[in-house]
């Protein structure tokens, strides 16, 4: 037996011959062995069932021989098709997933080894940096695994002693007190008595429970700044106080991991994430290795079969289905259609020992997953190599000790199948009847769970894409406004378009696009006055909440949605047909449009660019006859050369047609859901959609209503000027809006320039902009107040920036620093400004640094008044290099840096920065340096 399971079955036989038969754990013969504890313990299980071996059943499960079996020779080849057939993936899947030298909690993490590497080396970096370890932030789409991953760094902390045995992961979700910051911080970090209406009590918080521990705020971009600043001043000083409470008084060891779905620099202030260091992106299922996707599937099912206490197997189309049929859910989607999957195969196969599915147990929504995998040929082709004939799970093999995720099912759903199925049984219902009843009770129990659970795979996540969170919350308080009227089926039919159309609505207005009403709509809504009612009403409340006047006619297109959310006919309408370069980009968009609306429309040609266009053609005119309902296709393409066959199509298949080209996503969302509505022609849904713009988030309508109402340079702005605008500047702009925020001051924006670019990008910037002042390294000599960075750092920033709102006089003279003060500014500004340099180590190599470059440039002339400036310029420098993200330049400036007559000497000068700090200034780096040296210190005016 030259295999894996021979090996062992071998070591075991060893190991209880020489030491009075013992007996042996999964972890003991995994790390002997140097083989994945998954792999050793489903092998284990399959020599129990073979009668080669024998176990506990207590726990840990030991594994042994039985005094008959001690005698017996080395067992024949088994022949059951689990081992057969997976021999091949997990001899892979070690090669994959395989253990490192030392094996910790992660080695049974699928995908440790390949496409969550970095994010695994990240993970146990943050848990045992010393002395502390660091605060951590994980991002990734919905259903990506954030909250499992957090819990596996929870573990990781145990196994390696950095957190007490007994102490429990403390999760707080940030979304549950997203617009009430004072009852946040109550959770967060308590409250006295009194503090506020109900508070009989002192209280502690979530900071005292994780103590010494780990917190872990999920749905971190749902926490509003002043939650955010609560956050961070803890990180930094590690003191907080209690709501009510005056004074910081208590102080914790938290370590801070939080999981955001979000792009961390617009949901996050700059301020908060320079205080998270490691920032861990967890990869898509799409992102996933095929053999990946197969090991989910693989522990997925083990999982089902545990349940259920029988073998499962799965085809390869199953496999293919449920791969195909993940979108935006991730394996978080992919969890519920396995339980979904595995509940329906139970019911059809209840009184098997083993149940095997197949395509037909497979509900139509995951059994278009194949077509999708079709249309994918580079995902076909990678999953051939790795995909069994057949996929058999035992239902014996032993759980990995893992986390049960927030998509583990709180009940055994097979004990409700099977009771119910009896009852009804005993009532005298037919099998069919049965099958029939259940299949939507199964149904009813899962999307139940996951809603509860704040997960719908079928869409809200991906609809906040597309439109504002506002305009899907008031799109819900419609709906319940209108909930006797639609039937429940349709209520996410009806969530979705309407979400859409007010979406598409606001940012017409926004830009001040008005639409006459259409005459055939208008006649349409005549017959269905109460729709019309209804409508009315919801152009009310859609005033009301965004508090906008909205045109009279926008009632007769509400009412022309309701009709068609609610009656959803299929025959009489457009056609809708996206084509695409690409080997999967046409597909990609249909499918979004098709989950979100939840329609068969549109349909999808996938045109890899191998693909001759006879054979493109050919397949458009297919689909385009598919597609056809009655009232024409709509062809959407991405290029205007498909155009081309507009009109040849038109003749050869007797179908009137139009196209498109220019295809986005929102395009085929817009197209799919105008296409649905009752009444509506193929001329008037192309007219539309020429006029369309967009769905815009609310915050994008608000800034084209600023850009429409202050192009005349109304807006207040202060500027701030370093070498690249991106280092010194950007650090500037924060401590600014953070003393903005502090003192509710909103009205002003803070601008930041390079001094290369300052002298051409000035006045474009006051043509735009009102400027109050400037601060930074250079004064640009216009007719406002410039500042100095002593004088930042130095006044109080919220008295001085009143002071500029107020029109006072702030041109006093910059303070006299002493050698001493000076060296004290530059430490307060890194110790904010900087993460992984220590401020205290690198501020005298700076300093001198900064001596030699200004005794060189200008001997005669000693400006005191620059050391700030430059130290600050190169500790920000050296952090963007150690960050690996220096500045990117341009063959001109490598080639100024070239020819500058002392670029050899600033070479030399870095040379003992460099070798003490082990990095590398790039030439980008050095001609900002070298910009600075010419032009700060000559102090030029800028003309």
């Amino acid at each position: 037996m030259n295999t894996r399971k021979g090996l062992i079955y071998a070591y075991v036989v060893e190991q209880c011959r020489l030491n009075n038969n013992r007996s042996l754990t999964t972890k003991e013969i995994s790390e002997t062995l140097d083989l994945q504890r998954s792999n050793v313990s489903k092998d284990l299980n399959t020599l129990v069932r073979e009668g080669k071996l024998a176990k506990t059943t207590g726990r840990p499960v030991k594994y042994f021989l039985e005094e008959e079996m001690l005698g017996r020779t080395q067992a024949e080849k088994p022949e059951l098709e689990i081992v057969q057939t997976e021999e091949k993936e997990t001899l892979k899947s070690d090669k994959m997933f395989g253990m490192n030298d030392q094996s910790d909690i992660f080695d049974d993490l699928i995908g440790s080894r390949n496409s969550l590497k970095n994010a695994v080396e990240q993970a146990r970096a943050a848990i045992l940096y010393p002395p502390k370890g660091l605060n951590c932030l994980i991002t990734g789409p919905t259903g990506s695994g954030k909250t499992y991953f957090a819990h596996l760094m929870f573990q990781y902390a145990k196994e390696n002693q950095v957190i007490q045995e007994e102490k429990e992961l403390v999760v707080f979700n940030c979304a549950d007190y997203a617009h009430n910051p004072q009852l946040l911080m109550s959770h967060l970090f308590g409250h006295v008595e009194g503090a506020f209406t109900g508070a009989d009590q002192e209280k502690e918080g979530l900071m005292d429970q994780a103590n010494g521990g780990i917190l872990f705020l999920d749905e971190i971009h749902r926490l509003p700044p002043e939650g955010q600043e609560m956050i961070f001043y803890f990180m930094d000083h590690g003191v907080f106080n209690r709501l009510g409470e005056i004074g910081k008084n208590h102080q914790a060891e938290v370590r801070i991991i939080g999981a955001t779905t979000e792009t961390t620099s617009s949901a996050l202030l700059d301020t908060f994430l320079r205080r998270i260091p490691i920032h861990i992106q967890l990869p898509s299922f799409e992102q996933r290795t095929p053999q990946e996707k197969i090991a989910f599937i693989q522990l997925m099912v083990s999982q089902e079969a545990s349940r259920i206490k029988r073998r499962i197997s799965l085809t390869e189309e199953v496999i293919k289905a449920l791969i195909g049929s993940v979108t935006f859910g991730n394996i978080g989607q992919l969890k519920s259609s396995v339980q979904l999957v595995c509940a329906r195969g139970f019911l059809n196969h209840m009184h098997r020992e083993q149940i095997d599915l197949s395509v037909n147990d497979l509900p139509e929504g995951i059994r278009s997953g194949l077509d999708t995998l079709t249309s994918r040929r580079e995902l076909s082709m990678g999953l051939a190599n790795y995909l069994p004939k057949r996929l058999v799970v035992d239902s014996n093999q032993e759980p990995l000790n893992r986390y049960a995720d927030q998509y583990e099912l709180p009940y055994n759903l097979y004990d409700i199948i099977g009771d119910k199925a009896a009852l009804l049984k005993s009532d005298g219902i037919d099998q069919e009847a049965i099958n029939h009843f259940i299949s939507t009770d199964i149904n009813v129990h899962l999307q139940s769970f996951y809603r509860d659970h704040g997960f719908s795979f079928s869409t809200v996540s991906k609809l906040g894409e597309f439109v504002d969170e506002k305009v899907i919350e008031v799109t819900n308080l419609i709906y319940r406004h209108v909930e006797t009227y639609i039937s429940p089926e349709n209520r996410q039919n009806f969530i979705y378009g309407m979400s859409l159309h007010i979406g598409a609505f606001l940012k017409k207005l926004a830009i001040g696009e008005t639409r006459a009403i259409n005459y055939n709509i208008q006649m349409m809504v005549a017959d269905y006055p109460v729709e019309f009612k209804l409508a009315q009403e919801i152009h009310q409340m859609i005033s009301d909440f965004f508090n906008i006047a909205l045109p009279d006619d926008e009632t007769y297109y509400l009412a022309a949605l309701l009709i068609s959310l609610r009656y959803n006919p299929t025959e009489g309408e457009v056609g809708v047909v996206v084509a695409a370069h690409g080997n999967s980009t046409a597909s990609s968009m249909a499918a979004v449009a098709r989950q979100l609306l939840g329609i068969n429309q549109p349909l999808a040609v996938d045109m890899p660019l191998d693909m001759s266009p006879k054979i493109a053609y050919e397949k458009i005119k297919t689909m385009i006859t598919q597609a056809n309902r009655g009232s024409g296709v709509l062809l959407l393409v991405d290029m205007g050369s498909l155009a081309n066959f507009n009109e040849k199509l038109s003749q050869e298949t007797g179908i009137q047609l139009r196209t498109l080209d220019m295809v986005t996503t929102p395009i085929v969302l817009e197209a799919a859901r105008k296409a649905e509505t009752l009444g509506m022609t193929l001329d008037v849904l192309v007219d539309s959609l020429k006029e369309f713009t967009g769905y815009s988030t609310l915050q994008e309508t608000l800034n084209e209503e600023v850009v429409v109402s202050e192009k005349s340079g109304s807006r207040l702005a202060i500027l701030a000027i370093c070498a690249s605008g991106e280092g010194t500047a950007q650090h500037l702009k924060q401590m600014i809006k953070q003393a903005l925020i502090e003192n509710k001051i909103d009205s002003i924006e803070v601008l930041t320039e390079s001094v290369v670019d300052i002298r051409r990008r000035l006045p474009e910037i006051q043509a735009s902009y009102q400027l109050l002042a400037v601060t930074g390294i250079l004064d640009p000599k216009i007719e406002v107040p410039f500042f100095s960075l002593e004088r930042l750092l130095e006044s109080d920033l919220g008295e001085l920036l009143g002071d500029l709102l107020l029109g006072e006089d702030i041109l006093d003279e910059d303070p006299k620093l002493s050698y001493q003060e000076q060296r004290q500014a530059c430490l307060t500004y890194l110790e904010e400004a900087v993460t992984f340099l220590n401020p205290i180590k690198v501020l005298d190599p700076l300093w001198d640094l900064v001596e030699q470059l200004c005794a060189e440039w200008y001997p005669d002339k000693r400006e005191e008044k620059v050391r700030i400036n430059f130290v600050l310029h190169l500790a920000n420098m050296m952090e963007r290099i150690l960050l690996g993200e220096p500045l990117v330049g341009t063959a001109i400036e490598e080639q100024v840096v070239k020819n500058h007559p002392k670029a050899q000497f600033l070479a030399n000068t870095l040379t003992s920065i460099e070798e003490s700090f082990r990095l590398k200034v790039p030439v980008t780096e050095r001609y900002y340096l070298l910009m600075m040296l010419d032009n700060v210190l000559k102090n030029q005016v800028i003309h």
